[in-house]
């Protein structure tokens, strides 16, 4: 099946806000090689083709693989033909939450073929994200399954599928023998007899990406890439791995910026295997890297120490995981040095969803570097720190980090959003307090984003906070980080009960947001009840406070 070139459209008038780098700052771009006019699909298709005899496998109960990147390559080209015989084409929306399984990498890889805007959705966000999601990104159609572990997807998209006005399909992953709701059709209807046989074209400036991330707000932020700023992504990111680096296996869900980014896209880069799991489960894991040959732990800080800890740990694990990197988490000091106590070089990275390869270092940086910042600004990335006035602040102050680069976002998928975030020359306000040393290293200090990030996952606390504050004889809530030497941090909640009321107990707390429909990673793990809750003198809780008293009972 072939297809004609198909131009942007109607669809493409809601992106009249976005902010990407133009005039001087593209050019340079341009100059540099750091852009180029390849799309995404373009990237991706020629690299699946070049790499069609590696390996593809998934470990999975309920879906496991086994084959070739040829076989990727042929379902992803039959899902793009159906794709786009169903009108999808550049600038449609299209969303999947699929777990880490092969139909994940061969919708996404066809989305991308076809020129669509991607939408990947975490698999365990319940249906209080899923139905913003889907109603904000105006998603025309939905990859799904049909359950995974204790999740339903099907129950919960039934009862939110009648207020997604933009939503016009659905197709469902599983071999489940029930029927379907009336609004869902069976994935293997998308696959077309016929593959697509090369990517639609489309302008690298348009939207490839849009990405969701709970950040300060209640609920998810839109982040939109362009086909530039995600292929220039992926070569950046790649070009940081070690060059004795093995293949890795991925267990971050590939509906994450972390894992689409390790297990769909950079592998496509440097030319090795797909290699995904779809629960991580560290025994388990730690078997995979010695029959497969793979690395694993790096990415959030919960990938690496989960292995350390399981008892399985041996020699022949160690010797894969020579070379590990962390980002998308904190990274205590106390874990960092317990690896290279083990003879693993260790290396930390900032970025977010808005700016992924921020900064970062290599291994062959000093161990105070290495263990201890967040690494220099990666080649065409520049930053700024500024005080709450916007000024530049001197050497070894804290300032708020600003940052631009060939690989910053073009905006959010919220106008204001936008305009808040982004300046007139490019400059990306990160919400992130850092401070830079006389060689040029950042170290992130503290956040002005109220979020927790556990295992590389963020979440939103005054998401869960508007939830907690529906609970019966809650007078005030207050979620913060708390320190966690397994996952980074995870969350605590701080509760001021009404007069008489009795204290909230851990059980009622999670009860209370399995009702809300709230995904249970966002869940905090621990609560604590005060009389009151510290304040500035307007009358705002200082949440700084209560993560001082967390660390301190900590020690």
């Amino acid at each position: 099946m072939s297809a004609a070139r198909s131009g942007p459209g109607e669809a493409f008038g809601r992106w009249d806000h976005l902010r990407p780098l133009a005039g001087e700052l593209a050019e340079r771009y341009r100059s540099a090689g750091y852009w180029t006019e390849e799309t995404l699909g373009e990237f991706l298709d020629e690299r699946l083709v070049r790499d069609q005899s590696l390996k593809a496998r998934v470990w999975s109960d309920t879906r496991p693989y086994s084959g070739r990147l040829s076989d990727v390559r042929d379902l992803a080209a039959k899902v793009a033909a159906g794709l786009a015989a169903r009108g999808i084409g550049p600038g449609d929306v299209v969303a999947f939450q699929l777990p880490n399984w092969l139909e994940a990498a061969a919708t996404f890889y066809a989305l991308c073929m076809v020129g669509a805007v991607v939408t990947p959705i975490v698999h365990f966000y319940g249906p209080k994200e899923v139905g913003f999601i889907l109603q904000e990104s105006r998603a025309r159609m939905l990859v799904t399954a049909d359950r995974f572990a204790r999740r339903d997807y099907l129950e919960d998209l039934d009862g939110i599928h009648s207020g997604l006005d933009w939503l016009e399909s659905v197709y469902v992953v599983g071999e489940s023998s029930s029927s379907l709701p009336g609004f869902a059709r069976r994935f293997g209807e998308l696959v077309s007899a016929d593959p697509l046989e090369r990517s639609l074209p489309a302008d690298p400036d348009w939207p490839a990406l849009l990405a969701y991330t709970s950040g300060t707000t209640r609920d998810p932020k839109g982040v939109v890439h362009s086909h530039r700023t995600i292929v220039f992504e992926v070569r950046q990111l790649a070009a940081m791995q070690a060059d004795r680096q093995r293949p890795l296996l991925v267990g971050a869900p590939v509906g994450h910026g972390i894992g689409m980014l390790s297990a769909l896209l950079v592998p496509r880069e440097l030319g090795h295997p797909l290699s995904l799991i779809d629960v991580w489960d560290p025994p388990r894991v730690l078997d995979a890297m010695v029959e497969a040959d793979l690395a694993a732990g790096s990415g959030s800080t919960y990938f690496l120490t989960s292995l350390l800890d399981s008892p399985g740990f041996g020699p022949e694990h160690l010797e894969r995981m020579r070379e590990i990197g962390l980002g998308g988490s904190p990274v205590p000091g106390a874990v960092a040095e317990r690896a290279e106590e083990l003879g693993i070089s260790i290396v930390r990275s900032y970025g977010s969803t808005e700016h992924p390869s921020t900064t970062g270092s290599t291994h062959s940086e000093k161990r105070e570097k290495r263990l201890h910042t967040d690494g220099r600004p990666r080649p065409g990335v520049e930053i700024r720190l500024v005080d709450e006035a916007g000024d530049p602040v001197a050497q070894g102050e804290p300032g708020e980090v600003l940052s631009r680069g060939p690989d910053r976002f073009v905006g959010y998928s919220d106008p204001a959003l936008t305009r808040e975030a982004i300046d007139g020359q490019g400059w990306f306000a990160t919400g992130d307090i850092g401070v830079l040393d006389a060689e040029g290293f950042l170290t992130i200090t503290d956040r002005k984003k109220d979020i927790i990030i556990r295992g590389g996952e963020k979440v939103s606390a005054a998401e869960v906070e508007e939830q907690l504050a529906r609970m019966e004889g809650v007078a005030e809530v207050a979620v913060v980080a708390a320190p966690d030497q397994r996952l980074g941090e995870h969350g605590c909640a701080f509760f001021r009960m009404a007069s008489g009321a009795p204290d909230v107990s851990l059980d009622a707390m999670r009860s209370h947001l399995a009702a809300a429909g709230l995904a249970r990673q966002k869940w905090p793990e621990e609560l604590r009840v005060l009389d009151e809750l510290p304040r500035t003198p307007s009358g705002k809780v200082k949440k700084y406070a209560l993560r001082e008293l967390l660390e301190r009972s900590s020690t």
